[in-house]
């Protein structure tokens, strides 16, 4: 009985809650762009940095990591900053490089219909939470009109966002900007009928964009091609 017992526990997931934790781990072995990792991450999808050691006591994060699955980690060069003008190392990766995968989960942009359901997503956790202004401001200044991965992608370098907490119709999901991923989700009740369009944000006119007071949609299909 206590064969089986640790069998099952063993494929619960490590983490608690809706939100994975932040995971330090260390590179096993390098394929080229794939490496593996001593402690995988608690869900595949989730994104990290590598951080390469350069020399005696100098260290920079010089690769993007993806896990896709336990045994497979896909890296690209760079990092989190949206700076082209930092350096970086000809050699992004070795074995025994730390891996922090889940870095800057704390700090979570919340798309949602409208503010009492922003509301109750915000009191739901302790986290950073990125308020919706920020982004209509920055989809204004890049000339979209609706959210798409691609745009939360390069969002999030700039303001330094992990996570992607959106309320869709009858749930919630996680999604992770740098890797264009759901990692994870929930049955989520939105308060009330009322939706905003694209979702919800304390402006109503943003000059120089393609946001207006006469902006008409659908929050839930403005949504849904996130996933």
């Amino acid at each position: 009985m206590k064969k089986i017992l640790v069998a099952v526990c063993a494929i619960v997931p490590v983490f608690a809650g809706f939100f994975p934790s932040t995971v330090t781990t260390s590179v096993a072995s390098v394929n080229g762009n794939t490496i593996t990792l001593n402690k995988p991450f608690p869900v595949n999808g989730m994104s990290g940095i590598v951080i390469h050691t350069l020399g005696k006591n100098r260290k920079a994060i010089t690769a993007i990591a993806i896990q896709e699955s336990v045994s497979k980690v896909k890296i690209t060069k760079g990092d989190l900053l949206a700076d082209d003008s930092l350096p970086t190392s000809r050699s992004i990766v070795s074995v025994g490089d730390k891996v922090i995968g889940g870095y800057l989960y704390s700090n979570v942009l919340v798309l949602a219909p409208n503010v009492d359901t922003y509301m109750k997503v915000t009191k739901s956790a302790n986290k950073n939470w990125i308020h919706p202004d920020i982004y209509a401001a920055f989809l204004a200044r890049e000339g979209d009109s609706t959210p798409t991965p691609s745009n939360l992608n390069k969002f999030a370098k700039e303001a330094q966002v992990g996570l992607v907490y959106i309320v869709k119709r009858g749930k919630a999901v996680l999604f992770d900007p740098i890797s264009k991923r759901v990692i994870a989700q929930k049955d989520f009740s939105a308060v009330g009928n009322e939706t905003k369009y694209p979702f919800y944000m304390r402006f109503t006119h943003i000059r120089g964009g393609l946001f207006s007071s006469k902006a008409t949609g659908d929050y839930y299909k403005s949504v849904g091609a996130i996933h």
